[in-house]
């Protein structure tokens, strides 16, 4: 972790202020997947596009190689011979995770027929257990359909994650771990929330999947 962490602040020294927080919101992320957790994330705009990106680094190998295990592999050479081999070799081990805002079907049907704002809170009341974490990005952490989710993750006993601005907004006041990037304006709080999930994204898969 501080091999990462030390990259991080070198390059955007002005993170140095979100360290601990970061580190924090590792050691949950950790926790979670160690008590088979998964992580469920939302956003909206920029942010949402940051939790499908969350996702495909999270979902399969991103800086290591992740093979299945030896006898996982044997398993699917015993449900067939002739493309066991195949599966076992396409296949990456995964730290579970679910972008909230790829549900389309779900979403717009729940925008139109009960409450837009309550679009992600109804995702996280299904989809989530007290094992798992809610990881939500806000620029201003005033984004009500955010905040909603968060609230209710909180009464499932999930743990909660933002990603904010200099302000935190809400969410700071309610999240576990709340990593505020020191910037006011939206590209600005943007440009440093992906280095930061990089970051983490790294560190989880080192942590579980480095020999």
């Amino acid at each position: 972790m501080n091999h990462e962490m030390e990259k991080l602040v070198t390059k955007y020294p002005e993170l140095s202020s979100c360290r601990q927080d970061i580190e924090m919101a590792f050691k949950t992320l950790v926790s979670s997947y160690r008590h088979n957790g998964k992580v469920l994330l939302c956003g909206n705009g920029g942010s949402a596009s940051d939790c499908e990106h969350i996702v495909g680094e999270l979902m399969k190998g991103f800086t290591l190689k992740r093979p299945v295990d030896s006898e996982y592999r044997q398993r699917l050479l015993e449900i067939d011979p002739s493309e066991g081999e195949y599966l076992s070799k396409h296949l990456q081990q995964a730290l579970p995770a679910i972008s909230l805002v790829s549900q389309t079907a779900l979403m717009t049907a729940f925008v139109n027929d009960v409450a837009a704002d309550m679009v992600f809170a109804q995702q996280v009341y299904g989809y989530g257990n007290e094992q798992d974490v809610l990881i939500g990005l806000s620029t201003s952490g005033n984004s009500t359909n955010v905040t909603k989710a968060f609230k209710v993750a909180k009464a499932l006993g999930m743990k909660t994650i933002s990603l904010t601005g200099k302000s935190g907004g809400e969410l700071k006041e309610i999240s576990d771990v709340s990593i505020c990037v020191p910037w006011d304006e939206t590209v600005d709080i943007q440009e440093r929330h992906l280095p930061i999930y990089h970051t983490l994204c790294i560190m989880l898969e080192k942590e579980f999947f480095e020999s």
